[in-house]
C-alpha cells in the first residue's frame, strides 16, 4: 500500500532486515576465546557501531579487536556515560540497536544514567559490562560491582554469562530483546574468566525464549469497536507518542489522520510522527504544551493514544484531564494499558501492524465544526515571544529551522531550550527529533547527536545532525567534542546561554517567590568558544539577532569538524504556556505571574 504523504524517509534496519550470519562465523567446532566469541557475534549480529572505552576487566576484547580487526567500528569515548547516550543517539535516528562496551566497576557504574534514559524512553541499546572473574564475584574485588543488580530496574532484561558456550546464544538473545516488543536497554555483564576461556563459536540463527513473546496484530473485534468508536465520534483527536516513530508508522498514521480529518497532537517523544505544517497538526500537548492542544484534549469526545502512555508530563491532574473523552488505546506494552488512565477500547499489539488493520476499517468524517473550535483556541494564544531586539532563546531556535527547512536531525539536551525547541522548531519527519524524556538527562545532547551523526553517516544520509543545548546542561558531557572532532562529524552545537539554570529558575520565580537558589552560572561558565576551541572544534558567538543569523550562516560552511555557536540569550525569558505540576490541563498559566497556589 503507498500513502500520499510528503514525509521524508530515511532507510531503517528492523529485525527483519538484518544481516544474514556470515557462513564462516557459524562452523561447529571452531574454538576461540570468549573475547574472540563477543566479537564474531557482533559481527554476526550485523553490528556497525560500538562506543567503548577499555579497562582491565575487558582487556582480553580490546586485544583481540587489535588482532583480528572486526567488522564494525569502534568509537572510543571519553565518558562511559557519555558513550551510553551516544548508543541512544544512534539507535534513535536509525532505528537500530545502539552498542555500548565498557569495563567493570566505575566503567559499568558510569552506564547507569544512560541505562535509565534508555529504559525510560524506550531505547534499544545493549550494554557490555566487564565484570570479575567468576571465582571473585561477592569477594569485594578489585573495580567490582553488581552491574545486574544496580541495573535490575533500569533494564529490560539483564544477563550474567557464567560459562562460555553460553556467551553466542547471550548475545543473540540480547539483541533481539532489546529491538523487539516495546524497544529498551539489555546489559550483558562479562566475567573476565569467560572472556579468557576457550569454546566452540556458534552464532544462533534464530531465538526462541520460552516466556517472551511479542504481540504483532490486534484482536478484530477490538479493531471493529475502535472503528465504530470513531465513527461515532463528533470531536475525536489522535494523541500520539514515541511508540508510533518506534514502530516507522509515520506515513501510515498521517495517511489515515488525512483520510478521516482526525487532528493530532503528539507528546515530546511523538514530535515528527505527523507534519507540523499540516492543517491536522495541534503540535505538542502537555505541560508546556500548545494552548490550543490541551484546550482539545479538554474538549474532546474521543482520544486515539497510539504508542502513548499517558505520562504525568501529558495528564498533569489525572482526575480532571480529559473528562468528555473515551479512549482507544493502541499499545505494544501491556503493562501501559490502562495504567494511568482507563482505556475503554484497548488494542494490543505493534503499532504498525494495528493501524494498518485500521486503515480499512474507518471512514472519512466530517470534522469542520470541530476544527473551527481548535482554531479558535489556536488565535486565542498563540505561541509568541517578545520582539525586543534582545537575542531571545526562542528566535535562535526559528534561526536555525528557517537554515535547515525542518529537514534535520535535531538532539536536544534538558531544559527550557529543550520545550522552546518542542514549541518553535515544527517538525515534519520521523526520527528527526530526539531528546531526553522520560528521565530528563542533563548531559545527554551533546553524545547523543555524536551517536546520531555516526548513525546518519552510516545509513548515507545528508541530513545536518544540529544539538540545542542550555549552558547548565552542555558542560556535563562536554568531552565528546573531542572524539567528535577526530572523528570529522560536522556537527552543528548550538549552547543557548543564559547563564543560569533556566528551568530550575523559572520553578524558582514562579512558585518560590524569586528565591534563586544555586541557579546562577554566571561565575562558573567556561568560555564556550575556547571550550569548542580547546577540543578541536570551531568556536563562534553571537549577542545579537543580527549575530545569530551570521554564526549560524558560518557554522554551515564548516564541514570537517564540530561547530559550537554560542548564542548569549535574554536569562529572564521563560518557557509559556506552562501548566504547573499537579494542576490540570485546563488552569495552564499563558504568561508571567506567581501561581504560588499551585505550590
Amino acid at each position: 500500500m503507498k500513502y500520499d504523504v510528503h514525509t521524508k524517509v530515511q532507510p531503517v534496519v528492523t529485525g527483519d532486515a538484518l544481516p544474514k550470519v556470515r557462513p564462516e562465523l557459524t562452523t561447529k567446532g571452531q574454538h576461540m576465546s570468549g573475547a574472540e566469541i563477543l566479537l564474531r557475534s557482533l559481527e554476526a549480529e550485523g553490528v556497525k557501531i560500538v562506543f567503548g572505552h577499555p579497562g582491565g576487566a575487558v582487556i582480553h576484547v580490546y586485544d583481540e579487536m587489535h588482532r583480528i580487526k572486526p567488522q564494525f567500528e569502534h568509537i572510543l569515548v571519553r565518558h562511559e556515560q557519555g558513550g551510553t547516550h551516544a548508543a541512544e543517539g544512534y539507535a534513535k535516528a536509525t532505528g537500530k540497536v545502539g552498542t555500548v562496551l565498557v569495563t567493570s566497576g566505575p566503567g559499568a557504574t558510569n552506564t547507569v544514567t544512560g541505562i535509565a534514559d534508555a529504559y525510560m524512553d524506550s531505547v534499544p541499546i545493549v550494554v557490555f559490562t566487564g565484570q570479575v572473574p567468576t571465582g571473585l564475584i561477592g569477594n569485594d574485588a578489585f573495580q567490582e560491582c553488581d552491574a545486574i543488580g544496580i541495573s535490575r530496574s533500569i533494564t529490560k532484561h539483564s544477563y550474567l554469562v557464567r560459562d562460555v558456550s553460553d556467551l553466542a546464544r547471550t548475545v543473540k538473545e540480547a539483541y533481539h530483546i532489546a529491538r523487539t516488543g516495546r524497544p529498551g536497554p539489555v546489559l550483558v555483564d562479562l566475567p573476565k574468566d569467560v572472556l579468557l576461556a576457550k569454546g566452540p563459536f556458534v552464532y544462533p540463527e534464530t531465538v526462541n525464549m520460552r516466556g517472551y513473546a511479542v504481540p504483532a496484530e490486534g484482536r478484530v473485534e477490538k479493531l471493529e469497536r475502535a472503528a465504530q468508536m470513531i465513527e461515532e465520534s463528533e470531536r475525536p483527536l489522535f494523541y500520539v507518542g514515541g511508540g508510533a516513530v518506534n514502530s516507522d508508522s509515520s506515513e501510515l498514521l498521517t495517511d489515515i489522520a488525512r483520510h478521516t480529518g482526525i487532528p493530532v497532537t503528539t507528546t515530546l517523544h511523538g514530535l515528527g510522527a505527523f507534519p507540523e505544517d499540516d492543517t491536522l497538526a495541534l503540535r505538542m500537548l502537555g505541560m508546556h504544551g500548545t494552548w490550543w492542544a490541551n484546550q482539545a484534549i479538554q474538549h474532546c469526545d474521543l482520544i486515539i493514544a497510539v504508542g502513548a502512555r499517558f505520562d504525568d508530563r501529558v495528564t498533569g491532574k489525572l482526575d480532571s484531564w480529559a473528562p468528555h473523552a473515551k479512549v482507544i488505546h493502541i499499545e505494544i506494552d501491556q503493562s501501559c494499558i490502562s495504567k494511568n488512565v482507563f482505556a475503554d477500547c484497548a488494542i494490543l499489539g505493534n503499532v504498525r501492524n494495528v493501524l494498518e488493520q485500521l486503515r480499512p476499517m474507518v471512514k472519512p468524517k466530517d470534522t469542520t465544526e470541530w476544527l473551527k473550535q481548535i482554531d479558535v483556541w489556536r488565535q486565542e494564544c498563540p505561541l509568541k515571544y517578545e520582539q525586543d531586539g534582545k537575542l531571545r532563546a526562542q528566535g535562535v531556535i526559528e534561526n536555525l529551522r528557517d537554515k535547515t527547512n525542518g529537514d534535520a536531525v535535531v538532539i536536544t539536551d534538558v531544559g527550557q531550550h529543550q520545550m522552546w525547541t518542542a514549541q518553535y522548531f515544527r517538525f515534519l519527519h520521523s526520527r528527526t527529533h530526539i531528546t531526553s524524556g522520560g528521565l530528563g538527562t542533563m548531559g545527554f545532547g551533546m553524545p547523543a547527536a555524536m551517536g546520531a551523526a555516526f548513525g546518519m553517516r552510516e545509513i548515507g544520509s545528508s541530513r545536518p545532525v544540529v544539538c540545542i543545548s542550555g549552558d547548565g546542561g552542555f558542560v556535563m558531557n562536554a568531552q565528546e567534542m573531542s572524539v567528535a572532532a577526530a572523528h570529522k562529524l560536522p556537527l552543528k552545537l548550538a549552547v543557548i546561554n543564559n547563564r543560569f539554570l533556566g528551568m530550575v529558575r523559572q520553578w524558582q520565580e514562579l512558585f518560590h517567590k524569586e528565591r534563586y537558589s544555586h541557579t546562577d552560572l554566571s561565575d562558573t561558565n567556561p568560555d564556550f568558544v575556547k571550550l569548542a576551541e580547546a577540543n578541536h572544534c570551531v568556536g563562534l558567538r553571537a549577542t545579537t539577532p543580527e549575530e545569530c543569523r551570521q554564526i549560524i550562516d558560518e557554522a554551515w560552511k564548516v564541514t570537517d569538524r564540530p561547530a559550537l555557536m554560542e548564542f548569549q540569550v535574554a536569562k529572564e525569558e521563560m518557557v509559556f504556556p506552562m501548566v504547573p505540576a499537579g494542576a490540570a490541563t485546563g488552569e495552564m498559566i499563558t504568561d508571567r505571574m506567581t501561581p504560588n497556589s499551585f505550590v
